[in-house]
């Protein structure tokens, strides 16, 4: 019945005074929660309505900071499966570092634009280049490509020559961090940086300003690293549109670059910066990630503090990793992940890389209807006016098939054993309105004052699913938890089975976005002249696993080396 109170509150904020809600409101509310109560009975309830209407107006002006938690927190993991700990953030990891003689520093500067970190920490560590060339060079390349691209909302270029400056000295002293001591970085722009703006993409909040650093901005500065971009998301953690435009695909600059971890996407795949972080509530990094053709590591829910990122979803937003390459995210994830004292939800548990572990101990799964012609009849038929473009379309398909067929083959020849697979069957876009309700919550201020009026560059839809979101019943909203818990169990028994499965960019992506599952997306090849996704799924906090996976059919393949071709002049 929190639907008839929503519905009263319009009456009681014309009028200024408790109620009336009468039993013809409640019956008319009943028809939006799907109940039929007596009339005696919707008599009392318009009573107890009346009576909590003066309880809402009070809660209504308690001033409510965004970040604050709701008194809940989700576990992705069941009773009894608690993750091994300790989590040690920071910890030195192995990766493949480049050998000496295969390093050099190319006359132009701007060769090394799309080079993966493991390479440019070589260049860094070994003082064939400075920190400060490096940031000057993609601060350079940023500005040219941001008229083109749009994905920058601030440049951070004060900060970022001051921390290239810090790492310099610092190397020079031999005091060398690590890989990502001194490599530019790029923020989603819902991560909070002390003095720089932190606008979420969005009109109401271009001018804000933390006075505070999120916990993945304070990691990354201590591991030596140089912020040189705000970079765009969709207003609020929607799409690729936001107040300046909408960002652009560099492999297709007419096209968007998905959402939300949009500037994120465009920016490391166009050689702008060494590596970015995004953040995902229901596809906002494998989205992106498989649009831009770059490697994107969306952890397990609980894996990363949030502290310090915009709220969309509590219980379901992530942040993680968009790289060039899959030891890249290993080497980001390494830095930013585990507890931190201030998100509650943040899980204890190790993070342990191993390059080196053989495929032949896992097992995986494919997805079948991923890798199987889709049935005749399926798509149409040429013929017409449309027949040019169904052919074409057949095309398209044909080559994606193919080069999901290569993938499972290129895995099966590392020596890895493969066996189709079906997801769980189980209606999980029934509960789609979890993320909308707690979204809605989040913004439940910027509803009432009418700012999402203001989000009209950004062309948001926010303000119309905010208002319905306020009518979702709140005995609902608890029986979808519960719901989901049912997934959860289903999930855990799929996956006990399988140390990972491998798709398309959208198999099982609202599933596991619910049940808090890792994934990492990364180039399998083109289609239509653009690059295409390879995902793969693991269990809960197993991100090494997903992660070793994919680092061996990257090293195996042509795909990490290529990338787009932008215009000299931007």
């Amino acid at each position: 019945m929190a639907v008839a109170g929503a519905m009263a509150t319009k009456t009681f904020a014309q009028r200024g005074a408790a109620g009336p809600v009468s039993g013809q409101t409640v019956d008319c509310a009943e028809a939006i929660a799907g109940l039929d109560f007596h009339t005696d009975e919707e008599e009392a309830i318009a009573r107890s309505l009346n009576s909590n209407l003066s309880t809402y107006q009070q809660l209504r002006q308690i001033e409510i900071p965004h970040d604050t938690e709701v008194a809940l927190t989700f576990r992705p993991y069941l009773p009894g499966e608690k993750p091994k700990g300790p989590a040690t953030p920071g910890r030195v990891q192995r990766y493949a570092k480049p050998a000496a003689r295969s390093i050099v520093r190319p006359a132009n500067l701007e060769d090394v634009a799309f080079w993966p970190v493991t390479k440019l920490a070589a260049l860094i560590e070994r003082k064939l280049v400075t920190s400060t060339e490096l940031t000057q060079m993609y601060l350079a390349r940023l500005k040219r490509y941001q008229p083109t691209l749009l994905f920058v909302v601030t440049l951070t270029e004060d900060l970022a020559l001051q921390q290239a400056a810090e790492a310099d000295k610092a190397i020079a002293a031999g005091r060398y961090k690590g890989p990502l001591h001194g490599i530019p970085w790029g923020a989603k722009d819902l991560l909070a940086t002390k003095g720089i703006a932190t606008t979420w993409g969005a009109e109401p909040y271009i001018d804000q300003v933390p006075d505070y650093d999120a916990t993945v901005v304070e990691r990354l500065r201590d591991a030596g690293a140089v912020l040189v971009a705000k970079l765009t998301m969709g207003a609020l953690a929607q799409g690729d549109r936001w107040f300046g435009g909408r960002t652009r695909n560099p492999w297709n600059p007419e096209a968007g670059s998905s959402g939300s971890s949009a500037g994120p996407g465009s920016a490391t795949a166009a050689g702008c910066v060494g590596f970015s972080i995004g953040t995902e509530t229901r596809g906002s990094i494998i989205s992106p990630t498989s649009v831009n053709g770059v490697v994107g590591l969306r952890p397990t829910y609980g894996r990363v503090s949030r502290y310090g990122a915009m709220e969309l979803s509590w219980t379901m937003d992530k942040i993680g990793p968009m790289c060039r390459s899959v030891e890249d995210c290993v080497l980001v994830l390494n830095a930013i992940y585990g507890p931190d004292g201030r998100d509650e939800s943040t899980a204890d548990a190790a993070f342990t890389w191993n390059p080196n572990a053989p495929l032949s101990g896992y097992r995986i799964g494919y997805v079948r209807r991923d890798f199987e012609p889709a049935p005749a009849g399926r798509g149409g038929r040429g013929g017409g006016r449309g027949g040019a473009n169904a052919g074409q379309q057949q095309a398209v398909a044909a080559e994606r098939l193919k080069n999901l067929s290569d993938a499972m083959a290129t895995l099966q020849t590392l020596g890895a054993k493969l066996e189709p697979v079906d997801l769980p069957d189980f209606p999980e876009n029934a509960l789609s309105f979890v993320l909308s309700v707690e979204a809605a919550a989040a913004f439940d201020d910027l509803t009432r004052s009418r700012g999402t009026d203001l989000m009209t560059a950004s062309n948001s839809s926010w303000g119309a699913t905010f208002r319905s979101a306020r009518f979702v019943p709140a005995v609902e909203y608890i029986r979808a938890q519960r719901i989901r818990t049912l997934l959860m169990r289903e999930w855990d028994a799929f996956m006990g089975q399988y140390d990972a499965f491998i798709s398309s960019n959208s198999a099982g992506l609202g599933a596991t976005n619910l049940t808090g599952h890792p994934a990492i997306a990364l180039k399998c090849g083109f289609a239509n002249n653009l690059p295409q996704p390879l995902m793969v799924t693991g269990r809960l906090y197993e991100e090494a696993t997903i992660c070793r996976i994919a680092h061996a059919y990257e090293q195996a393949t042509e795909w990490k080396d290529r990338h787009p071709t932008l215009p000299a002049g931007g």
